[in-house]
């Protein structure tokens, strides 16, 4: 580990040097062949998680964020963790979230504001507690603002807690502060990929580049192209087709990568912390020029300075604020552009190199940046191995998605006898509208990249085939499951507005799935769908009418097929005989089916026929109902004007 910057409470975890501040990467003793999975830096303290899941902290333990009692110069052992193997770590000003390989958190540190999400009374907490009210709860990822704290978990739900005097909850104007995690309400059913926390903003960024940003904006960290603060989220408009895969945040900064290797910067710039060749503040996304010839992969924002990876040299560059050595650049001055960090720095190409001579050179594996300290984690370049990507995202980090290998690993168990944890998988994924909207994404050419209000980013071909591939009648508990997840918790949540065009792909994918279409679903699943769909406020189902009206016509006649048999299966229950008690439901149902069956022509129409209209027409009506009677029946009532119908 490569250590360079403020060194003053000890957060750099150097031991009892002399220097306040180190100007250029220097080698840290403590992590001699030990390989670390996560670095949290806080304003005057430093987290580690070593590859065993164990955690160490130093540097200023005032306010007791580090965990523990000890001295602070060195890193030492969170014991009270021991039990625990953390697998990410965030740090706020002057507290701590860790995260374990079960999705629990756990908070430490200073709580003035319900930052820790403990409900406590007490202004600090020395020893990490675990965040009950999340247990229920998988979380994979999470990040601090200064004195705020979010959370994303597996189902695509984020929660937010601490302070909210700038709207960095993202809750509303009217709540001040938050003691325990509150899920954002109006982010529901969107597919997250990450979520990022500034001093007192806050991002959430989608699987297909959608940027959603709120709190502070006095300098245009929320790239609005306004300074307002915002207290619900906002989408960054102006990114959504430059493929943004990882967003980073400064103190009033922000910073985001796009899948081809650019750079973006926005916010307070009066340090240069932007890289834009000036101190001016951005208050919309520009990208970072000097750095357009190189191919970058990894982000990291300090308080007020940024640093960028790129791979095939090898090396970090720095920009920004410089006074306590956090640069690397050998000095205190300020850097308006990207300036290389001092370093032999080798690039990682697969090859062992010559016989260096007596210096020592170093493969980056992955750079930290936070407060005024910067870490490089690396090795040598005789057993040095890929650096990270943040382009590809962790996959244990991820939302649950529907794909080939999430259902391999469910159909490996016999039927009938899958644990527990399975269940809760499939349930999960199949209660989660934001989960079945980031399933079956068109990933040749990142085609996911352009949905929008005429493109859905979703493989329909792959839908079809992997839903027919998970519900087979030798796994009927599998179909059992999803079914009972779909009726009892995926569709009584839908709403009639929604926070994004992302958020309407299951609309599209869900009558791809054989139970939408047998008959004993029909009443469960399929109209209570219908019904949502046909509640769809006007600006929602437009788009997914411009979505119907391109899709490929086997597809679209497969959806008129799917409500043409829920209204032929009504109409034999009528004939049949249904209880005066139930009529009006009945007729509720037969009315959704209907009015489905009069959007889907509408599209079809519009469109110029995407299928001959003659499908549309249902054949048993005739055999199903005396037309005439019921007719002369109707003509009476209007007559007498019977109103009992």
């Amino acid at each position: 580990m490569l250590c360079w910057g403020n060194a003053s409470f000890g957060q750099l975890g150097l031991g009892g040097i002399d220097e306040e501040i180190v100007l250029e990467p220097r080698k840290s003793d403590f992590f001699i062949n030990k390989k670390v999975r996560d670095v949290g830096c806080g304003l005057r303290h430093t987290v580690f998680v070593l590859d065993d899941g164990t955690v160490y902290t130093c540097g200023c333990n005032d306010l007791g964020q580090l965990g523990h009692e000890k001295s602070r110069k060195k890193p030492e052992q969170v014991v009270a963790l021991d039990a625990q193997n953390i697998v990410a770590v965030s740090c706020g000003e002057a507290h701590t979230l860790a995260l374990n390989d079960k999705g629990q958190v756990y908070a430490w540190g200073l709580d003035s504001d319900g930052q820790l999400g403990l409900l406590g009374s007490e202004e600090c907490i020395r020893v990490p507690r675990n965040i009950k009210s999340l247990s229920d709860i998988q979380i994979v990822q999470v990040a601090c603002g200064y004195y705020h704290s979010l959370a994303l978990s597996k189902a695509s739900e984020v929660f937010c807690w601490g302070q909210n005097k700038y709207g960095q909850l993202g809750l509303g104007i009217d709540c001040k502060k938050q003691a325990s995690p509150q899920l954002i309400k109006s982010l529901l059913g969107i597919p997250f990929m990450q979520i990022a926390a500034g001093g007192a903003h806050s991002f959430v960024l989608t699987l297909s580049g959608a940027i959603f940003g709120w709190g502070r904006n006095k300098f245009g960290q929320l790239g609005l192209n306004d300074e307002n603060d915002r207290y619900v989220p906002n989408l960054l408009k102006s990114l959504r087709t430059q493929k943004i895969v990882y967003i980073c945040c400064g103190e009033d900064h922000t910073a985001a990568l796009t899948k081809e290797g650019g750079v973006f910067t926005f916010g307070a710039g009066g340090y240069g912390q932007l890289g834009h060749n000036s101190t001016s503040h951005e208050i919309n996304p520009r990208k970072v020029f000097e750095l357009m010839g190189s191919i970058v992969t990894q982000i990291a924002c300090g308080r007020q300075h940024t640093s960028a990876f790129v791979p095939s040299s090898g090396r970090i560059y720095s920009f920004g604020l410089g006074g306590n050595g956090q640069l690397g650049t050998g000095s205190t001055s300020n850097r308006k552009s990207p300036f290389t960090v001092k370093g032999n720095w080798f690039p990682y190409n697969g090859q062992c190199p010559p016989d260096f001579d007596s210096e020592e050179y170093f493969c980056v594996k992955r750079i930290f940046s936070g407060g005024d300290q910067s870490f490089s984690h690396y090795s040598n370049p005789q057993n040095c191995g890929p650096p990270d990507d943040f382009r590809y995202p962790d996959p244990s980090k991820q939302i649950w998605t529907v794909n080939e290998a999430l259902i391999q690993k469910w159909l490996s168990y016999p039927s009938g006898r899958f644990p527990v944890e399975i269940a809760n998988e499939i349930d999960g994924t199949f209660s989660s509208s934001g989960c079945l909207n980031g399933s079956f994404l068109a990933v040749s050419n990142d085609d996911h990249y352009r949905t929008g209000t005429r493109f859905s980013g979703v493989d329909m071909n792959a839908a079809r085939l992997l839903f027919h591939k998970l519900i087979q009648p030798d796994h009927p508990q599998i179909a059992q499951q999803v079914a009972a997840s779909l009726e009892k918790n995926l569709i009584p949540k839908l709403t009639s507005s929604l926070p994004d065009v992302e958020a309407l792909r299951f609309y599209l994918t869900l009558p791809e799935c054989p139970l939408m279409s047998d008959s004993n679903n029909f009443t469960t699943i399929a109209i209570p769908f219908g019904t949502a769909l046909v509640n769809l406020e006007k600006a929602p189902l437009k788009v997914l009418e411009n979505w119907w009206s391109v899709l490929e016509p086997p597809l679209f006649l497969k959806i008129v097929e799917l409500f043409k048999e829920v209204v032929v299966h009504l109409l034999k229950l009528y004939k049949i005989g249904i209880p005066p008690s139930e009529r009006r439901i009945f007729n509720s149902f037969l009315h959704t089916a209907l009015k489905v069956l009069e959007i889907l022509h509408r599209v079809n129409e519009k469109s110029g026929q995407i299928i001959q209209y003659d499908k549309f027409y249902i054949h048993e009506v005739q055999e199903l109902i005396d037309i005439r009677n019921d007719y002369i029946i109707w003509v009476q009532q209007q007559a007498y004007g019977m109103a009992d119908h």
